[in-house]
């Protein structure tokens, strides 16, 4: 089991962006409420179940091909959100809300919906103090996706606080929010 990664290096102040760009890129590092994490790429089970989260919403939400479409949908992408910037696995916003992609390699508008793979060494920061600034900003959906005890947990904010909609396991078929239109299986995502 790989251990977690501490917070590098131990500041005496904030740490900032420049902080995290002076890292390898070998790295995924975040800012989270002034702390500077990295942590290394995803092992091969965590990849595996955001890949297939992930390709299974892109094509009928972004590519809108047997779906709805009305979305972006995208891997890793970088949230500057105040002072903090986050790296969920993926994000999606609303193509209401985000007409186009920014030119910059990040975003500064919140996603409508973030999904987590969680990992022994990420759980705990992804659970805790990650999905406390997701609310604060005012992102309306989370996925915690756990690959090896093969659940999802759909979360909405109401009110600023998450609401557990359900937690699914297995080779269960979801429907969940916010994207209820479509028959989700489950278990192409565990690594078995």
């Amino acid at each position: 089991m790989m251990q977690p990664m501490p917070r590098v290096p131990p500041f005496d102040r904030p740490a900032t962006y420049a902080d995290l760009v002076a890292l390898p890129d070998t790295l995924v590092a975040e800012v989270v409420d002034g702390e500077l994490h990295a942590s290394p790429r995803p092992a091969p089970r965590h990849a595996l179940a955001g890949s297939a989260i992930g390709g299974r919403l892109v094509q009928p939400y972004q590519d809108g091909a047997g779906g709805p479409g009305g979305w972006w949908i995208l891997d890793e992408p970088e949230l500057h959100l105040g002072p903090n910037v986050l790296v969920p696995d993926l994000g999606g916003w609303r193509r209401s809300r985000l007409p186009q992609l920014p030119e910059t390699a990040y975003f500064s508008l919140s996603p409508d919906w973030i999904c987590e793979v969680l990992s022994p060494s990420t759980a705990q920061l992804d659970r805790a103090k990650k999905l406390a600034i997701y609310a604060r900003e005012r992102v309306a959906h989370a996925w915690l996706i756990d690959p090896l005890a093969r659940t999802l947990e759909v979360l909405r904010l109401d009110h600023g606080r998450w609401v557990i909609l359900g937690t699914h396991a297995g080779s269960e078929v979801v429907r969940a929010e916010p994207f209820v239109e479509i028959d989700l299986g489950l278990d192409g995502l565990w690594a078995d």
